[in-house]
């Protein structure tokens, strides 16, 4: 499988000057400016309402944060940008392969002296481009969040890093169903299929497969004295759920700096979205507590006769979640490249019935 980056760089200026030449893609990026122009506004009116409201946080204590709605806004407008950038990217390569089999064009780069593996990777690169440039529009509106306060710029550069390479991702598998496909139509839907089995699919597979992890244990509720509870494992299945583009994003984010109560005790932030998700998944990683425990400012200790109750939860910081997740995503976006490159493999053995040669 040889391949030359001179090729690549070919194939890749070729086929993003045809796409942008179609007027689609200039309708396309024009609503998407004007669509994160609206959001962003509507979510800064929306936010800057509330900016005076008390946030109340878990363990029985009352924090009061009205500094900036930056954490919020941002929070917010990356999933925003992520839920947007999963709509669009399936479309800009589910038709590259099967689309030029489909008008003749395929077979004339195929006779010339470029590779598969140049064919492939340049149409996928055009592809990505387009996506980028998309998410590239994003950037002012980020930085508007970033005005506002409460995040850095290292927050900003690594979520949308890591937006790019979902983008990378998904325009790979979606590239590949075109080759596998016959028709274009047929791959576009399969492509939002899968973009639908990531996102919604994990979700759903993740609370299925937490049902078949409940028991029901005999546990010591005080002195003598013993109950039924029924528990689940999410430990044992929590690794369903990391695949998420939505949790990968929010796992992999650089958390804010925390909030202090009164008492000095550091507590969560609930005007931070993506730090809700992260903490949330991460808990999941923890072994299920069986039996009675103690919360955040509860007496630990016991008078006689009355039993010592452990902490609810442990102190230390679960581990991350999203270097699994991202890398299987990635890895899926790597095989779908290799699929394309083993279908743009010429002489082709077999073809598809009515598929054009050139």
């Amino acid at each position: 499988m040889t391949t030359s980056p001179r090729a690549i760089r070919l194939v890749a200026g070729h086929e993003f000057r045809m796409r942008l030449r179609t007027g689609r893609w200039k309708w396309l990026l024009g609503g998407w400016t004007l669509i994160m122009l609206m959001f962003t506004w509507f979510l800064s009116v929306s936010l800057s309402n509330t900016r005076d409201v008390t946030y109340y946080y878990g363990g029985g204590t009352t924090v009061q944060d009205n500094s900036s709605i930056g954490p919020q806004m941002f929070g917010i407008l990356m999933l925003f940008v992520l839920g947007l950038m999963l709509i669009i990217s399936p479309t800009l390569t589910s038709q590259s392969v099967n689309g030029d089999r489909e008008r003749g064009t395929l077979a004339t780069l195929q006779v010339t002296l470029l590779s598969p593996t140049d064919i492939a990777i340049g149409k996928l690169l055009a592809g990505w481009s387009v996506g980028l440039l998309a998410l590239a529009l994003s950037v002012p509106f980020v930085v508007w969040s970033l005005i506002e306060g409460g995040v850095g710029v290292l927050n900003a550069v690594v979520t949308l890093s890591v937006v790019a390479v979902l983008i990378g991702v998904i325009c790979a598998v979606a590239q590949a169903l075109s080759a596998l496909v016959t028709r274009s139509i047929s791959s576009g839907l399969l492509s939002y299929l899968v973009t639908a089995a990531l996102t919604i699919g994990t979700l759903i597979t993740y609370f299925l497969a937490l049902s078949m992890t409940t028991e029901d244990k005999d546990v010591k509720v005080g002195g003598d004295s013993y109950g039924m509870e029924r528990i689940s494992h999410p430990e044992d299945v929590w690794w369903l759920l990391s695949p998420n583009p939505f949790v990968v994003l929010a796992d992999s984010a650089p958390a804010l700096p925390p909030l202090h109560a009164d008492d000095g005790r550091i507590i969560s932030r609930s005007d931070d979205p993506l730090g809700g998700i992260r903490r949330s998944v991460r808990d999941m990683t923890r072994p299920e507590r069986v039996g009675p425990c103690a919360s955040p400012g509860d007496v630990y200790g016991g008078t006689f006769g009355n039993p010592v109750y452990p902490p609810c939860q442990d102190d230390k910081e679960p581990p991350p979640v999203w270097p699994w997740g991202l890398g299987f995503d990635v890895l899926l976006g790597l095989g779908a490249v290799t699929v394309t490159v083993r279908r743009l493999r010429t002489p082709a053995t077999r073809l598809g019935r009515g598929v054009r040669v050139a």
